[in-house]
């Protein structure tokens, strides 16, 4: 088949048009990317929002049975610690009252 000429008529009417996709095309990237900054820029202020509205809550909630059952078990580690070390405290005390008599005895 043999090849068509093309009129210079022709050709510019193609290179116009194909200019002006890609012009609306650079266009259409820049609006895209402005619109992701947009989202992203209110994504965070809603997380932002989200995390001053919970904190708010936090505070003026009350305890639930959970929040209760965590504090018991902290304080039963911390009856234990202190039941140990008064246990290491009065089996100390007898020998710096026997060692204090002996210096004392000496004397």
């Amino acid at each position: 088949m043999p090849k068509r000429r093309t009129t210079p008529q022709l050709d510019a009417v193609r290179d116009a048009v194909e200019r002006t996709i890609q012009a609306t095309l650079g266009s259409a990237l820049d609006t895209r990317d402005r619109a992701q900054d947009l989202v992203r820029g209110a994504e965070a202020s809603a997380e932002a929002v989200r995390e001053r509205v919970k904190g708010a809550i936090e505070v003026g909630r009350p305890a639930t049975f959970e929040d209760i059952r965590e504090l018991r078990v902290e304080l039963q580690a911390v009856v234990e610690r202190l039941d140990a070390i008064e246990r290491e405290l009065s089996r100390a005390r007898p020998a710096r009252a026997g060692g204090k008599k002996t210096r004392g005895a000496s004397k």
